[in-house]
């Protein structure tokens, strides 16, 4: 049978601090790395933000006459308008 290579506690010791070290650091950097990234806050136009409360107006009145079955459909009509999609999504769905 083969002797066993005697270390020294101080060679444990070091050992441990650097498997400790570096999985703190790696676990950092995984915590980091899956952090999402934080959008800043655009600024929405005057009539985007009009259309959204609409929607919020109307979402609201078919919840007070219980008509909210939860399909509403929406359409504008005018030309020219800005297009609102994004906002919109960002306002109802963007935390789904």
């Amino acid at each position: 049978m083969r002797k066993l290579i005697r270390t020294t506690r101080r060679t444990w010791i070091a050992a441990w601090v650097v498997l400790c070290t570096g999985g703190i650091a790696a676990t950092a950097g995984l915590n980091a790395a899956s952090a999402p990234d934080p959008h800043p806050e655009q600024p929405v136009s005057a009539e985007c933000a009009e259309y959204i409360a609409d929607i919020e107006a109307q979402l609201a009145k078919a919840k007070r006459d219980g008509t909210d079955d939860g399909v509403l459909a929406f359409s504008r009509s005018k030309v020219g308008a800005d297009d609102c999609s994004n906002e919109i999504h960002e306002h109802f769905g963007g935390d789904r």
